[in-house]
């Protein structure tokens, strides 16, 4: 049975560990950060420490014991947390990183909990290695570009979708989707493109671009 110092112990130590995780995911603005992770460490040794208590006082002869029975429910009850840290922002998606890391460090929090300390560090240690060495990785030579809602509305001639598109595919690695719908009584266009354009790229001047060509009303860049 795990004492009351040994507890105490376990949830300080778990509380260093989420805080570890969380300084970094505030770093990158994320919705769930230090007092969110700390938060959730702290409660799943709590939960893990609870399940092995009671395992251990309503033990009986020729009955077995799931000390991991409690501690399961946080697995799959972490879900709702991880659920409202996934943001959408027009095409892109935000917050998948951080919904995994609040999952992961539940579970570091459970491993603190049966009092598997090095195991925990280390596995918080490698969390940071993923989430700051390798997000410079992924940013500097994996993900070099990003997809981008464009909706242009402009009065019709002659050429102006050609010119809209060119202005476009100078900027993008790839034109994913180009739809026009056309307003019959006033001849105006309204253009909807999601192109995969390079992050090193100048929105500024995509947009400078596309407001010169004549007849643009109304210019919107996601």
């Amino acid at each position: 049975m795990i004492s009351q110092t040994q507890i105490i112990l376990r949830i300080l130590v778990g509380a260093v560990l989420g805080a570890a995780v969380g300084i970094e995911r505030e770093r990158h603005d994320q919705p769930a950060g230090l007092r969110t992770h700390m938060i959730l460490v702290i409660g799943a040794t709590l939960a893990m420490v609870l399940s092995v208590n009671l395992g251990y006082l309503y033990a009986r002869e020729g009955t077995p014991s799931d000390p991991a029975r409690l501690a399961a429910q946080v697995i799959s009850g972490i879900g709702f947390l991880g659920a409202g840290a996934i943001l959408r922002f027009g095409y892109n998606v935000k917050g998948l990183t951080t919904a995994t890391s609040l999952w992961t460090m539940a579970i570091v929090g459970m491993t603190v909990g049966a009092g598997y300390y090095l195991i925990g560090v280390v596995a918080t240690v490698l969390m940071l290695v993923v989430l700051s060495l390798l997000s410079f990785v992924e940013n500097r030579f994996v993900r070099t570009s990003v997809s981008r809602y464009i909706q242009v509305e402009v009065d019709y001639h002659k050429g102006v979708v050609k010119s809209i598109r060119q202005a476009i595919q100078q900027f993008a690695d790839n034109l994913i989707s180009f739809t026009i719908q056309k307003h019959v009584k006033n001849k105006r266009l309204r253009i909807q493109v999601v192109a995969r354009i390079s992050r090193d790229q100048a929105l500024e001047e995509l947009i400078e671009i596309l407001s010169d060509i004549d007849g643009v009303r109304n210019l919107k860049v996601e």
